[in-house]
């Protein structure tokens, strides 16, 4: 039986103490640390007294700061009392014993007409700063002095996590920039070995590495390339019976696959978790990318309800493809999951790139979320995780 997002919230809070608002409401005036794991557009409406605002993607990085020790109680607070749950596992996991979640969130204790302060401005969040090493000032130098980026930036993207899945063509240079960027730690999924026709492009593998699990050449890369980030292996071909465990504790995925089964099944497990996917493909000499943030937008399968029949969407083996073109739509998509991380200009949620490398010309095509959308039309029904054939409908057992 697969769990959904509410299915697998309800099991993790079997281990995790819930406060309800009525009893924090008695100790405002001693409180224990009490931490608002919100985005900064959600704190605006306004936060409890007292608390500090860090959001969930920091939370491992600044929790230090804020609890230097690990007995001292702490309180999570969210919108409804889910998401405190998943982070209050998480800090238990880095040896915090006692946590807790707020039940209801802020939520219930606004319709309990309980007292909120607002926030000054946007940017006044609290998030305590992490103290770079003289390397890491180095290494980040042109993001620290970037608007937009800065200290409290690389904090973001140091503690973020990013799997990304397929690691080919599309997957290479995602791997490679994410690193390059400071993102924090890195999941690579990918049953495959280095072939050597991989290397017309597929840059992060090369000729010293030929019949090594892609996984681990990429790890290797990446290490090279950034030795501070932290690298996940998933030497494993995503079924139903696994994509919740692989994607379950990243904040993004990145869909670098190149075969339809597998991205309608991370689309509807993307739904289960609420976890951002940012798409990728190309053929031949085209390529595409989007971004679905489940539920706030349209979704893979409001873009393309059904698979087109094999014989019109051979693989790269079949049809060929540029080695150059997953380059740039592989680009594409690692500026898009920085951006998300970062909270930062217009992504590409709601649109479609597309990018014909023989004419050099880039469209962009509107995409609406499909109310009847088989997938995400019902946000308290996510899709049934079942394993797809070529045709991406169930396949046989």
């Amino acid at each position: 039986m697969k769990l959904s997002y509410h299915g697998l919230v309800d099991r993790l809070r079997a281990q995790v103490p819930e406060i309800s608002t009525a009893d924090l409401a008695e100790r405002l005036d001693a409180p224990p640390i009490l931490i608002d794991i919100r985005e900064p557009q959600e704190i605006r409406s306004g936060v409890i007294p007292g608390s500090h605002p860090v959001p969930r993607g920091v939370l491992e990085g600044a929790i230090w700061q804020l609890s230097p020790d690990p007995t001292s109680e702490i309180v999570l607070i969210c919108d409804g009392g889910n998401r405190t749950i998943l982070s209050a596992t998480s800090l238990q996991a880095m040896g915090f014993t006692n946590v807790s979640s707020l039940a209801g969130g802020t939520t219930k204790w606004r319709k309990e007409g309980r007292p909120l302060t607002v926030p000054g401005a946007a940017t006044d969040t609290d998030v305590p700063m992490l103290q770079l090493s003289a390397d890491e000032e180095s290494r980040y130098a042109r993001h620290l002095v970037l608007e937009g980026v800065g200290h409290e930036g690389q904090q973001r993207l140091a503690s973020a996590a990013a799997l990304i899945v397929g690691i080919g063509g599309l997957g290479s240079p995602v791997g490679l920039y994410l690193a390059a960027a400071g993102v924090g730690r890195i999941g690579l999924v990918d049953p495959d070995v280095v072939d050597v026709t991989n290397l017309q492009r597929q840059v992060i593998h090369d000729t010293s590495r030929l019949g090594t699990r892609k996984v681990d050449a990429a790890a290797t890369a990446i290490r090279h390339r950034n030795p501070g980030v932290t690298v996940d292996r998933h030497p494993v071909a995503l079924q139903a019976d696994n994509v919740l465990d692989v994607l379950g504790g990243y904040d993004i995925v990145i869909d670098a696959t190149d075969n339809f089964p597998t991205r309608y099944l991370l689309n509807d497990a993307s739904l289960h978790l609420r976890i951002p996917v940012v798409h990728g493909s190309v053929y031949k000499f085209e390529g595409q990318a989007s971004l679905f943030r489940p539920y706030a937008g349209p979704c893979y399968r409001c873009l393309f309800p059904q698979p087109p029949p094999p014989e019109f969407a051979p693989n790269c083996a079949e049809a060929g493809v540029l080695g150059v073109l997953p380059g740039t739509i592989g680009m594409i998509q690692a500026t898009e999951a920085i951006k998300v991380i970062l909270d930062l200009g217009e992504t590409l949620q709601g649109r479609l790139l597309t990018y014909d490398a023989l004419t050099a010309e880039f469209e962009t095509l509107p995409i609406r979320r499909d109310p009847s959308c088989p997938a995400c039309s019902d946000e308290d029904r996510p899709p049934t995780l079942v394993d797809y054939d070529d045709m991406c409908v169930p396949a046989a057992r």
